[in-house]
């Protein structure tokens, strides 16, 4: 058994999440060691209980073959947190999904993503600003991220096609429980201009208690979250919530103050949210802009910015399309300690700035 199709088979084991996936794999070292262990071994490992260790047990290699074909069939593709197509900012959140079932591509271009959440039941209001910042924001070269449900999130996809932009669907479901059932064909239109992607196993229904995971990788996978309409106890809510546990901007959409699905909007800008009525207001909080490429920006001279030569090497890497820490120590010959200094001054002189999940873009010109 491979490495990934461990992985699988645990994923397909309810109640074991990255956190205690990580546990098991620190007294296992392997995925497969996990499943090829017996019962009392399993117990021993902390927050691993009979129940969960019965399950691991019972898990049978016909069930991860037939994960594997259900996945060829529809044309997924599977990777984990180890995989280079993996996300990088999903990968740095305090528990990233252990697996992801795509269908579409990822791409790198992916990282400079907003997430776009709302009501269900959306107003004509909502939707039509949902569909002016999903638009807006396509045409600066955002990712638009959401969740496919009814209301905000479908428009929020359907206006990023629209634009030719990319969007990424995140599901509460597996892929052969589509939901709502009928957004099948908008989540074949996702997919051929971004990805469709899920963590659950491919036969899991629509759970009440998916949803709230769903929303962690929504978050974890944008920049920042635009909640355009919520109301009192909203699941975009707690979008919200798990995008200020991650370290991403959150921003809110006003809306009039008799009205219910303007609650949770109103609410959030209370308590600290960016007020955004405009597709600028987001950019630029931001502190780039992805029309700018680098090419496009006047750089300053070595001799204007006072950059020593390792200082003018790394500052050429950057550009205004966000580059992770990892892709740095790929493409320059210094060693990490080095980096991390030059990284440092770069910033303190404001001329590059630092995102989320360690990337780093050019900071945008005066």
């Amino acid at each position: 058994m491979t490495r990934i199709q461990a992985l699988v088979g645990l994923n397909l084991t309810r109640d074991i999440g990255s956190i205690r996936l990580k546990l098991l794999l620190d007294y296992f070292k392997e995925p497969q060691a996990i499943l090829n262990a017996p019962q009392d071994q399993l117990i021993a490992v902390s927050g691993i209980g009979g129940k969960i260790a019965c399950a691991i047990t019972s898990l049978k290699k016909e069930d991860i073959d037939r994960e594997f074909r259900e996945a060829h069939k529809l044309g997924l593709c599977i990777i984990s947190s180890e995989d280079a197509d993996y996300p990088v900012s999903l990968k740095n959140i305090p528990d990233p999904p252990i697996i992801l079932y795509v269908k579409g591509e990822l791409k790198k271009e992916d990282n400079l993503g907003v997430a776009i959440v709302g009501s269900r039941r959306a107003s004509f209001y909502g939707l039509a600003s949902a569909e002016k910042f999903s638009s807006e924001l396509s045409e600066r070269g955002f990712t638009i991220i959401s969740g496919m449900a009814r209301g905000i999130d479908t428009c929020a996809h359907r206006a990023a096609i629209k634009a030719n932009g990319r969007t990424i669907a995140v599901m509460g479901s597996g892929f052969n429980n589509i939901y709502p059932p009928e957004n099948k064909k908008l989540a074949q239109e996702i997919s051929e201009n971004g990805a469709v992607i899920s963590e659950f196993p491919i036969d899991a229904p629509p759970l009440k208690e998916h949803f709230p995971q769903r929303n962690r990788t929504i978050s974890g996978l944008a920049l920042g979250v635009l909640v355009v309409e919520a109301a009192k106890n909203s699941g975009a809510l707690i979008t919200a919530d798990f995008a200020l546990e991650q370290g991403r901007e959150v921003f809110a959409m006003p809306g009039k103050i008799d009205c219910s699905s303007s609650f949770g909007t109103n609410e959030l800008i209370k308590q600290g949210a960016k007020l955004s009525s405009c597709t600028e207001d987001i950019i630029q909080e931001f502190n780039f802009s992805a029309e700018i490429s680098h090419k496009e920006r006047a750089i300053p001279a070595k001799q204007e910015l006072d950059l020593s030569d390792k200082e003018s090497v790394l500052f050429g890497l950057l550009s205004s399309q966000p580059l992770d820490l990892d892709e740095i120590i790929e493409k320059i010959n210094m060693g990490i300690p080095d980096i991390s200094v030059i990284l440092l001054k770069l910033q303190i002189k404001k001329l590059i700035k630092e995102l989320p999940g360690k990337q780093f873009v050019l900071s945008r010109p005066d």
